[in-house]
């Protein structure tokens, strides 16, 4: 091969070895401890191939249901070292790296997931955002997965704080859960979510507070026969990944994780507000009865006493005034 041949060939060659590594690839594993039969796993897949589209698949999403990838607390703390992983969370958990955004998992922060979206405009949550990524590596992609009103599941009925006196109540462990379902007048108890039904069989707890959803599918209208609609926290959910491996992702891909989180997060919270009324008849065919006359004011009231145990009344402030603006 001649001299000049061969200056064409390295040319040539380097040109494709530059293409490559512009067009670099990128993959994100992503964990939620739900089932694979569950609309946020539905929801979470639709992600993917949107942002795999989008991309020309430049940014893979793999989703891993049933944490398959291992438990929520282990994963934050892999993606707050840079690893190319994400996890379905809520903001009891990211609050206790930045203690505002707990308020989100706090008694009526939120009334709706039209709300609940409306949190990204909010000044105040952007800050606590920032935060998070900047002090702790956790980047926030959207947080517009919204699973429904939570509600007091018991074998009495409840109208009043008072009616949940004496109580033991199931909730996550994070603080914002134990001190919300206390100052709505129940016992917390902290137990896993796979653990309730055997919970309620042997006496440990007397109820639990979750989603319709959540009762049809474990069965758990078995061993509880009342929904009392009191609605007293909206579950948000969010979707974090490492700011690390973010900020290493081009901005035009950057742009599409975010602008598809949201798209498919909105659409999973309208298909999951349909399956909510679903359940619920569910229930009522199955025998359930359904205290809807709640004294609604009581619970705000109280519930509000959570915010001051754990020092967050001026955030809660801060985001409301942020909303209303």
């Amino acid at each position: 091969m001649s001299t000049l041949m061969k200056l064409v060939a390295g040319v040539a060659l380097g040109a494709v070895v530059s293409g490559a590594a512009i067009a670099e690839d990128y993959t994100l594993r992503f964990n939620h401890v739900l089932g694979p039969g569950e609309l946020f796993h539905e929801g979470f897949l639709s992600w993917a191939a949107k942002v795999d589209e989008r991309t020309n698949g430049r940014l893979k999403i793999e989703v891993f249901h049933s944490a398959q990838l291992g438990v929520e607390e282990d994963i934050i703390e892999q993606i707050r070292q840079g690893a190319n992983i994400g996890q379905n969370t809520d903001s009891a958990r990211l609050g206790t790296f930045v203690p505002g955004i707990a308020v989100v998992n706090g008694p009526y922060l939120v009334a709706n997931k039209e709300e609940a979206y409306k949190l990204a405009d909010s000044p105040t949550m952007q800050g606590w955002l920032d935060q998070l990524a900047a002090d702790h590596g956790i980047r926030v992609v959207c947080f517009d997965w919204v699973q429904g009103e939570r509600h007091f599941f018991t074998n009495k009925p409840i109208r009043s704080p008072e009616d949940l006196a004496g109580q033991r109540i199931r909730t996550p462990p994070a603080p914002i859960w134990q001190e919300s379902i206390r100052a709505l007048g129940a016992e917390p108890v902290a137990m896993a979510f796979g653990d309730v039904y055997s919970g309620l069989q042997n006496k440990a707890i007397d109820g639990a507070e979750l989603v319709y959803s959540n009762i049809t599918a474990r069965n758990m209208n078995e061993v509880l026969n009342h929904a009392n609609e009191t609605a007293h926290i909206l579950l948000v959910n969010f979707q974090i990944v490492s700011e690390q491996w973010y900020k290493d992702l081009p901005e035009d891909i950057q742009s599409v994780l975010v602008e598809e989180c949201r798209g498919a997060g909105q659409a999973t919270s309208d298909k999951i507000a349909t399956a909510q009324d679903e359940a619920k008849q569910k229930l009522i065919d199955a025998g359930m009865t359904v205290v809807e006359d709640i004294d609604r004011e009581a619970f705000v009231t109280a519930g509000a006493k959570a915010f001051e145990v754990l020092g967050l009344t001026d955030a809660v402030s801060q985001i409301r005034a942020d909303m209303s603006n």
